[in-house]
């Protein structure tokens, strides 16, 4: 069956698909989709058939980002233990930025977290008009894993993204701080991005490949690789030092489920 699957892949024209496939969770990424994407995505990179890469989620939404129950379940604790982790969900999220052929990120329904970094890490992105963004983790005591947002949006956008905790936020609100590319009609999104990556495949490889890691190159010339590592490094400390909200949100999330934690965070506001 399809949902056995933690992702898809298929390629229409010269554009590979990747289909995030765990829409019983919300798409969240654990251990399995974050390996199946890897492989997929060095597939595609491999593939000289494949000139642009779109990366969408089956269900009722994009996804829901890092899978909290599967990280409770390991019983994952210390410094060492925090950064192996944490580097493989960064080197996942860049995967998308440091890809040597475009990526379009197309999203619906919910993008929070750890998806909205994935999707701030592609090059350009697409959402449905009702899909709702935030990365909320400042709420639960958690941290940032691949801190894109700064150079993408600005220092005064980024705060208000990250220190708030804001996991409501709109379509038009990312669309105006820079974040998406087009805003579409619930349901057309898949469309618009298909838009966007036939003309990216009618140019030429070459000059594809070369003029996307030129405009990189401007971010690695402004040190953006060091700064994330630095703050790659602040994750794994807030990680590894549990705090007393942390604590009570995963005794919460582990008696009474995820649905209470959450009610139990949105009523410290």
């Amino acid at each position: 069956m399809l949902e056995q699957r933690p992702v898809n892949t298929r390629i229409e024209g010269r554009v590979g698909i990747l289909t995030f496939n765990r829409p019983q969770v919300m798409n969240a990424f654990n251990s399995a989709l974050i390996d199946a994407s890897n492989r997929a995505m060095s597939k595609f990179n491999d593939n000289d058939d494949v000139l642009a890469i779109i990366v969408h989620g089956r269900g009722r939404c994009f996804s829901a980002g890092f899978d909290m129950k599967e990280s409770a379940a390991r019983g994952i604790s210390g410094e060492e233990q925090w950064r192996d982790v944490l580097t493989k969900d960064f080197d996942f999220i860049m995967q998308f930025w440091n890809s040597p052929k475009p990526t379009i990120a197309v999203a619906h329904g919910y993008c929070i977290g750890g998806a909205m970094e994935l999707l701030m890490a592609c090059d350009l992105a697409v959402a449905s008009e009702n899909t709702f963004f935030g990365e909320p983790e400042v709420r639960f005591g958690s941290g940032i894993v691949a801190m894109l947002a700064p150079y993408l949006v600005g220092p005064k956008h980024a705060k208000e993204l990250l220190l708030t905790g804001n996991d409501r936020v709109t379509a038009q609100r990312c669309y105006e701080m820079g974040i998406l590319n087009r805003i579409v009609t619930d349901g057309y999104e898949m469309n618009a991005a298909m838009e966007f990556a036939k003309q990216i495949a009618s140019a030429a490889p070459h000059s594809l490949r070369m003029t996307k890691a030129a405009i990189h190159r401007s971010y690695e010339l402004a040190k953006m690789r060091e700064a994330m590592q630095e703050a790659l490094e602040t994750d794994i400390q807030i990680e590894s030092d549990v705090s007393p909200e942390r604590s009570e949100f995963n005794r919460i999330r582990r008696e009474q489920g995820l649905k209470a934690a959450l009610a139990w965070r949105d009523k410290r506001k």
